[in-house]
């Protein structure tokens, strides 16, 4: 593994486009800003491209396309292979440079660079895995024929909050499946990409198979690239309402669409649970990355028996964090990623509080350099509080009670919103009944982190379309054909 000073790595990233295997500046020479948001201070300056930036981009991408899905899967898999085992020898310089950029604890970016890795490693393995079928048709006169073939270039739109693992996550099943890319990550935490971007380029990405375009206009810049008809998928991860209007864009071409949107997970706690389990899964469901995840615990939904002691223990833990800038030893707290975010998460603490939740710690930001913002637990949250509504991606912690099951279900269920549920209980009848009664697409079951590579990640409701991961990820990339033929025996 190699180890290099905050210094040395921001030197060595990346501060162009990626376009047809060349490391370009803007067409206009335009320029956008990269912050620490545990300081405010500026620590890169990098291309910032433009709609002829886009379309150069796509235009490389359906350039390489023919190759691309003409390549050997096993090659599109040793590369990708490669690419794991390269990130595994620079795990330091990515974990350090998303801590610089996003702010999240150092120990929190190393695992993320394992959650990242582990697409490239799945997928190198899916890609010579991508099957089809062959048999007789039920009448006897000819055989069927079902294959799989790339579905064209795809344009990946990543968010902030995971800037390696969200690339990893499309980047690999398209890679694996036969297409070829134009991704645009966050204009807040572009940097990551751009380095992933330059390790695909060292293992022997072929020129035009990837293309990174970065900038502060997505969407004067998006849109025309989504217009364009040969353009075949359109993946995202964001907000709802972003979503909702790049799938609007995307009707006009019947685009493939995977979108992994909002969440409100709720967080549930049965009297019967395992309280010392529940604890640790809901600092875990809630706090991982600042609260800033799609699948942070949002409601947590308590039985009124174990409320009290199950937010006297949280508080407890919560006091205990270590707030500062994530590169420092022992921090548990990094900042969160802007002003805005800060603003969002007081607002709806404030909110709950005016209708009559009891504050038991923080609910505060923080005074001084960077965007940080106490953690908070607030208990007693009225329905009918923003916060049990809106996603907070932030460090709050609201509980809530019920008394039965169907209550619990009900107030679980109460939300347009259906990325993850979590639920703790020792009862595995009652277990296996949330399976089938809560309205999401994941579930946790006694356990507060459950996302990996092996296993489809998405939502139902408004939280998306499609899966990521898994067996089910590379089939987003894939277009199934059936042919008939006759039959060989018959004249």
């Amino acid at each position: 593994m190699t180890y290099v000073t905050e210094a040395e790595l921001l030197h060595n990233v990346p501060n162009e486009l990626y376009i047809n295997g060349k490391w370009v500046p803007a067409a206009d020479g335009a320029t956008l800003t990269v912050r620490d948001p545990a300081t405010g201070k500026v620590i890169k300056t990098i291309a910032d491209a433009g709609v002829a930036d886009g379309a150069g981009a796509l235009d490389a991408a359906v350039a390489a396309q023919a190759g691309w899905a003409a390549t050997p899967p096993r090659v599109r898999g040793e590369i990708l292979r490669r690419a794991f085992d390269l990130l595994q020898e620079r795990k330091q310089e990515f974990a350090l440079l998303m801590t610089i950029e996003m702010g999240k604890p150092l120990a929190e970016a190393y695992g993320e660079v394992a959650y990242g890795g582990e697409f490239l490693r799945w997928f190198s393995e899916e890609a010579v895995r991508v099957t089809g079928r062959y048999g007789t048709n039920p009448e006897g006169t000819g055989r069927i024929i079902v294959s799989q073939h790339p579905v064209g270039p795809c344009f990946l739109i990543t968010p902030w909050n995971f800037p390696l693992a969200m690339a990893t996550r499309k980047i690999a099943p398209a890679l694996a499946a036969g297409c070829t890319v134009v991704i645009k990550p966050a204009e807040l935490t572009p940097l990551t990409t751009l380095l992933f971007v330059r390790l695909l380029e060292e293992v022997g990405l072929p020129a035009g198979v990837v293309n990174v375009i970065t900038t502060s206009t997505s969407g004067a810049v998006s849109g025309p690239i989504i217009a364009d008809p040969r353009l075949r998928k359109l993946s995202f991860t964001g907000s709802t309402p972003v979503g909702q209007k790049l799938i609007q864009q995307s009707a006009q071409g019947i685009l493939r669409t995977s979108m992994e949107l909002g969440g409100n997970a709720p967080f549930v706690v049965f009297e019967d649970a395992d309280l010392d389990k529940a604890v640790a899964g809901a600092i875990a469901a809630k706090f991982r990355n600042v609260g800033q995840a799609c699948t942070a615990a949002n409601r947590f939904i308590v039985h009124r028996s174990l409320a009290d002691e199950f937010a006297r223990r949280v508080t407890e833990t919560v006091t205990g964090f270590t707030i500062g800038r994530g590169t420092e030893e022992g921090v548990t707290v990094g900042p969160l990623i802007n002003q805005a975010a800060i603003d969002k998460a007081d607002t709806l603490v404030q909110d709950a509080l005016g209708r009559g939740a009891t504050l038991l710690t923080g609910g505060s930001a923080i005074a001084g350099d960077g965007t940080f913002y106490q953690p908070t637990v607030i208990s007693g949250v009225a329905p009918g509080s923003d916060i049990l509504r809106e996603e907070i991606f932030g460090p709050v912690l609201a509980i809530s009670t019920f008394d039965d099951e169907d209550e619990a279900v009900r107030l679980a269920n109460d939300t347009e919103y259906g990325l993850i549920s979590y639920v703790f209980t020792q009862d595995l009848a009652r277990g296996h009944r949330m399976i089938e009664r809560l309205q999401t697409g994941m579930m946790g079951l006694n356990v507060g982190v459950i996302s990996n590579a092996a296993a489809p990640f998405g939502g139902v409701k408004q939280s998306g379309l499609g899966r990521e991961g898994g067996l089910e990820g590379i089939h987003e990339y894939l277009s199934t054909k059936y042919t008939l033929v006759p039959d060989p025996f018959l004249d």
